[in-house]
């Protein structure tokens, strides 16, 4: 902790005194989010390691709260004269002439430690990271002559947060982040394609083990025959059988989405009015969890000091919880459920995914996809376009075969699922017991970034909507 208030140059009293200052034109509540940040990108094109860029971010946000309404300044110094500036600034948005609120006792949250970080970013070693890149892009170039062109990427932060609010409570967070992807282009008889791999973890130095390679050369190579095989086929309504793991994207944005509190607060979200209401089959149960150990979307704490917890959004087929940030859980009368995030301190937190998943349901996959006598497996998703308040998506298929009679055939590709998340939701008739987290560099965009995660267990959709070459 002592090294946190020498990094910031900012003392316990002087974080109290920015509370008052905050609060001193009526504001209900108040908090400050400190930020470090130092990232390291090496990139591998044409064989060779031939671009590495250090990034370090530095500043602090001020955010001061009343009726519902949020004033928010930040200064990328946290010098006091540049900090009482933003406490004044984010004050104006609660000038009231009733009194002005206090801060509560100094009080360290105590949190549960979800990351693994055996080193911290600047023990990074820069020539190790260079040599594990061309050794999978050496693996790749000569495990298939069909490849054409490779690139890769790593990628390691460490962000060290600092947080006190008007509570009172205060802590402070060290957030690993390592990152790998390779992507491939490979060319035969004239047909070319590609074909992408990634793995990320909040995770040090240590992330990046001979076992990650191998699953990232592995998966590639398998894939590209198959790729180069698939057909677009004929489309129509039919069944889907929807693969574990990185299906959880689909989850994750057509679904996941309408469960965040501020949209259900403004009545956008299809389940506004759906909560405690049986709305799919009581084998689902889907969770956003912040306490998966060194998941991309795992948090010790949010980014308004609520600590990280699993929050059941479905139990049962019944919605149990909406994803709330301080200003939701107030306007539901509800606890806040961790969900608080920001990109960095530029940008106030608002209810924002971590790791999304269903729950494992009883049905075997071989079972499920015996069932089905026309219709397409798909595993792999890249590109989407979702209408979140109605839950309407196009997803664009990157990877899947045919079912027919009960078994999977032909490999397809360059097909789009349509449906409508809520509508796919219900129509959901089995879900197997092989559930499984997507590792890769899932990154949500929702007017800022955050790191997430997604996965599910195999699923059997009753009807989607399949854009084939008809």
């Amino acid at each position: 902790m002592k090294d946190f208030f020498e990094l910031f140059n900012i003392t316990k009293e002087q974080l109290i005194l920015l509370m008052e200052e905050a609060l001193s034109s009526g504001g209900e509540y108040a908090d400050i989010f400190c930020e470090y940040s130092l990232q390291e990108v090496l990139a591998l094109r044409d064989g060779e390691v031939n671009a590495i860029r250090n990034d370090i971010d530095f500043g602090a946000g001020i955010r001061v709260i009343r009726n519902g309404r949020t004033g928010y300044a930040y200064s990328e110094s946290t010098d006091m004269k540049h900090l009482r500036a933003a406490a004044q600034a984010a004050a104006r948005i609660a000038e009231s002439p009733t009194a002005s609120g206090k801060t509560a006792q100094f009080t360290t949250l105590k949190l549960a430690n979800y990351y693994t970080l055996n080193q911290t970013s600047a023990e990074f070693d820069v020539f190790s990271k260079k040599e594990y890149l061309k050794e999978i892009h050496t693996r790749l170039s000569e495990g298939d002559s069909r490849i054409v062109q490779i690139m890769g990427q790593s990628s390691c932060s460490l962000t060290k947060i600092m947080f006190f609010n008007s509570l009172g409570e205060f802590y402070c967070d060290e957030r690993p982040l390592a990152s790998v992807a390779f992507s491939a282009v490979f060319s035969q008889d004239g047909v070319t394609d590609n074909y992408t791999c990634s793995k990320s973890f909040r995770m040090g130095n240590e992330m990046f083990t001979p076992s990650i390679a191998d699953e990232i050369v592995d998966e590639i190579l398998d894939a590209i025959p198959t790729v180069l095989e698939a057909i677009r086929p004929k489309g129509g309504e039919m069944m889907v059988v929807m693969g574990a793991g990185g299906s959880g994207i689909l989850l994750h944005e057509a679904i996941g989405h309408a469960f965040e509190a501020d949209f259900n607060r403004k009545g956008i979200s299809i389940f506004s009015d759906k909560m405690g209401k049986k709305i799919c089959n009581k084998s689902i149960s889907i969770a956003d969890d912040a306490t998966i150990p060194a998941n991309r979307g795992a948090l010790n704490v949010d980014d308004e000091g609520v600590p990280g917890q699993k929050t059941m959004l479905i139990t049962e087929g019944m919605l149990t919880s909406y994803l709330h940030d301080r200003i939701s859980a107030e306007h539901y009368k509800v606890a806040p459920t961790g969900n608080g995030r920001r990109e960095s301190f530029r940008f106030e937190p608002i209810p924002r995914m971590r790791a999304t998943y269903m729950e494992n349901g009883t049905a075997k996959t071989e079972d499920i996809i015996s069932g089905v006598r026309k219709g397409i497996y798909v595993d792999k998703f890249r590109n989407g376009q979702v209408q979140i308040g109605a839950g309407d998506f196009t997803f664009f298929v990157k990877s899947g075969r045919m079912i027919e009679n009960g078994r999977l055939t032909y490999p397809i590709k360059d097909i789009n699922i349509i449906g409508n998340g809520p509508g796919a939701l219900a129509d959901i008739l089995e879900v197997a017991s092989d559930g499984k987290m997507e590792d890769s560099t899932w990154t949500c965009g929702k007017g800022q970034q955050c790191p997430v995660s997604c996965g599910m267990p195999t699923v059997l959709v009753k009807s989607l909507t399949v854009g084939g070459s008809n």
